[in-house]
């Protein structure tokens, strides 16, 4: 072999010892990193078996746990269901669960024993089987109901959506309260509650409630007889009295008889206080609201209160807000007795000074077609010390101390007054200083009247505007100067009368001047021949001179008006010329016929009253009046008298024997209805004045009503009223200006 190729050989074996080592290179690390894998792997596996190692263990732990909160929670569940159904059990009320197939699930001792024990009465029993067993073995009161009725009304109660609770009564006498209710999932849910207790208090307010009915009832007959009873003899006093009064009396005579008259009103005014003050406090007085005039109701309070200013210093004011509404609507009677109770108590305690009443629209908000009055009534009398002011509102109190008493009364009054105005839903309050005066007031909401027809008072013409005020430094009145103001007068106030080319339409003479001129003369000797009004503050009935008109500053607006422009009298233009010399001519009589035409025959008036007092105060008030009268003892008699005589008017009393008033006149209406005669008009005179009794006795078919005393002057009033046209005027009658009752 030669060199070369030894040396050929040589490199290919050192070129296949390198493969091999590169070969065995490759194949180590080949090796190493499939180890360093397997060695990753396995520690990977170590750690993932580690850790669902700990994580099995914490399961266990977790499971353990579980385990024994669900054996605590089993435990408190079954302690809470002991619990319940221990409560359950222990309840008088019963309660059971019907599946939705209606059969018993279970049900506690209450609702069980409800069937005495019945054996069939268990889970598993229907609602149907239940209701057999209760009916037929006479578990439940059927109250004459046939046992298969009162199963089907039973299972239709069920069938509805709602069950309505029903009430049923058990053979012991308990009284249970079925409550059903259904659930979701259809099963119903019953409750069976003892309702024996409630039943036998219902029965006992029921019986308690019967019983204060009946003792209402009887008090308030008490109440009425006892009115009916007191004015009834009372009307014999006051009526004869004020009979008596004319006829020829001594002065001391006339002392006597006005002081039996004074004494008897005294005393009604008295029962009258407390009959009210009894209705009110037994809840027996109702408010009827009606349509009146508020101004005009305080001016005729005004005019009652005249007879006591007698002897006093003391003058009446009104005060009144010329925006409130004409008429509003409210009970008239116990609003008028509220106004009287104030100014009469003002009145009676001021010697000097004044009475104010001021009535204005109150500033606060207030419903669509409601009116907020505020009457507010001051005086400038003894006033009240302020430890009394606190009671003057209570029953049976008295303004002065006992040992200084100088005045009369009840104490019920302002008591009265103040539940009137809670009854009203008003408010009333007081301040008052003593020897300076009293301040009460009052306020209340009324309603406007819709239906009043306005009826404004027209403006003075422009050529009798012109009013002269000769005041002798004194001022108008409010009321006065508010008057000429809605009249539009062009007003002149002077001192004295005055002199020049200026001619006045009226004259108002509101004080005198110092000078000592007599003004009326004056100005009649001026030649002044328009109307003269003299105000005066107690506003005398008769005029002191011809064309001269006395007036009270309380006069109403269309009264003022009217003063100020008279009617045209044909007379008048002498008698206003002669009144200045104080020698009126005589004037012509006119003759009978124009005055008062002749009726055509006279009045036949039928009258029933059975007390023999009653009947000779009724013909003595009617003695001198031109009628024929009949009078009758009791309904019957007056029911045979309207068949036989025809009468034109009949007076009945109401409380007669053998047929009372109502009864009569229910009598006479059906008698005319079925003849067809004309209705004669009823009045009824009665001595019944309670609440309630004036539309129960108008709803007999009686037209008209007087209280018991009577009095001549509505006496006549009524007559007037009433007698029918065709019989023409009834002469004798006396003339007043007092409405007519009703």
């Amino acid at each position: 072999m030669s060199i070369h190729g030894f040396d050929d050989r040589l490199a290919r074996e050192r070129r296949a010892r390198l493969q091999a080592e590169r070969l065995l290179a490759q194949r180590s690390e080949e090796l190493y990193s499939a180890h360093r894998k397997l060695a990753e792997h396995a520690h990977a596996l170590s750690h993932t078996v580690i850790e669902q190692r700990e994580a099995n263990a914490a399961l266990i732990g977790r499971t353990t746990q579980a385990q024994a909160a669900l054996e605590v929670a089993t435990e408190k569940a079954d302690v809470a269901e002991r619990r319940l159904w221990d409560s359950l059990s222990a309840v008088e009320d019963g309660f059971a669960i019907f599946d939705r197939d209606w059969r018993l699930v279970v049900a506690n001792p209450a609702w069980l024993g409800a069937f005495d024990g019945a054996a069939d009465v268990a889970p598993g029993a229907s609602y149907e089987a239940i209701l057999r067993i209760a009916a037929d073995e006479g578990l439940v009161d059927l109250q004459g109901t046939a046992p298969v009725d009162w199963i089907d009304r039973m299972i239709a109660r069920w069938e509805a959506p709602n069950v309505p609770q029903t009430d049923i009564r058990l053979f012991n006498g308990v009284y249970v309260r079925l409550i059903d209710k259904r659930t979701p999932e259809g099963d119903m849910v019953s409750l069976a509650v003892d309702i024996t207790d409630t039943i036998r208090r219902e029965r006992d307010l029921e019986r308690a409630r019967d019983e204060a009915e009946a003792a209402a009832r009887a008090k308030s007959a008490f109440l009425a007889n006892m009115s009916h009873e007191i004015r009834t003899p009372m009307n014999g006093v006051v009526a004869m009295a004020d009979l008596l009064r004319d006829t020829m009396l001594t002065e001391e005579q006339r002392l006597f008889a006005d002081t039996i008259r004074n004494s008897g009103e005294a005393l009604l005014v008295i029962i009258n206080d407390i009959l009210d003050y009894s209705k009110i406090d037994a809840g027996k007085l109702v408010l009827h609201p009606e349509s009146f005039d508020l101004q005009q109701m305080i001016q005729e309070i005004f005019q009652l209160m005249r007879p006591g200013l007698e002897g006093k210093a003391l003058e009446l004011r009104l005060d009144y807000d010329i925006f409130l509404p004409d008429r509003m609507i409210g009970d008239r009677g116990r609003i008028r007795q509220i106004l009287t109770n104030l100014i009469g108590n003002a009145v009676k305690f001021t010697e000097k000074g004044h009475v104010t009443v001021r009535v204005v629209g109150a500033p606060r908000d207030h419903p669509p077609g409601q009116v907020p009055v505020r009457v507010v009534v001051e005086d400038t009398g003894i006033g009240i010390a302020p430890e009394m002011q606190a009671h003057v509102f209570g029953e049976f109190n008295q303004v002065e101390s006992e040992a200084n008493r100088r005045f009369d009364g009840t104490g019920l009054g302002l008591a009265i007054t103040r539940k009137l105005v809670a009854l009203m839903e008003g408010e009333i309050w007081l301040e008052s200083e003593v020897g300076r005066g009293s301040s009460f007031g009052f306020a209340v909401s009324l309603a406007a009247d819709p239906d009043a027809q306005a009826q404004p008072v027209e403006p003075l013409p422009s050529d009798r505007a012109e009013v002269w005020a000769i005041t002798g430094g004194r001022m108008l009145p409010d009321t006065i100067l508010a008057h000429l103001m809605r009249l539009r007068a062009r007003l002149t106030e002077t001192v004295g009368p005055v002199g020049g080319p200026a001619v006045p339409s009226a004259v108002l003479i509101a004080g005198m001047s110092g000078d000592g001129d007599d003004p009326i003369a004056a100005l009649r000797l001026g030649g002044y021949g328009g109307p003269i009004l003299c105000l005066c503050p107690t506003a005398p009935r008769a005029d002191p001179l011809p064309g001269v008109r006395p007036i009270s500053p309380t006069l109403s607006l269309q009264e003022f008006r009217a003063a100020l422009v008279p009617d045209p009298d044909p007379g008048s233009h002498a008698n206003v010329v002669d009144a200045a010399e104080h020698m009126p001519e005589p004037q012509p009589e006119p003759t009978p016929a124009l005055l008062d035409p002749a009726p055509s025959r006279r009045l036949r008036i039928l009258a029933a009253e059975d007390n023999k007092t009653n009947q000779l105060v009724f013909r003595t008030m009617l003695k001198g009046v031109e009628i024929d009268l009949h009078m009758v003892e009791n309904g019957v008699l007056c029911v045979e008298a309207f068949r036989a005589a025809s009468p034109d008017l009949i007076f009945t009393d109401i409380s007669m024997p053998e047929m009372d008033g109502t009864e009569a006149a229910r009598a006479i209406r059906a008698l005319e209805a079925a003849h067809g005669l004309p209705p004669v008009p009823i009045i009824a005179m009665t001595a019944h004045a309670m609440d309630g009794d004036r539309d129960r006795i108008l709803a007999a078919g009686i037209d008209g009503y007087m209280t018991k005393p009577l009095k001549k002057a509505e006496l006549h009033a009524m007559i007037r009223a009433y007698a029918p046209e065709a019989v023409g005027k009834v002469g004798g009658l006396t003339a007043s200006s007092r409405p007519v009752p009703v």
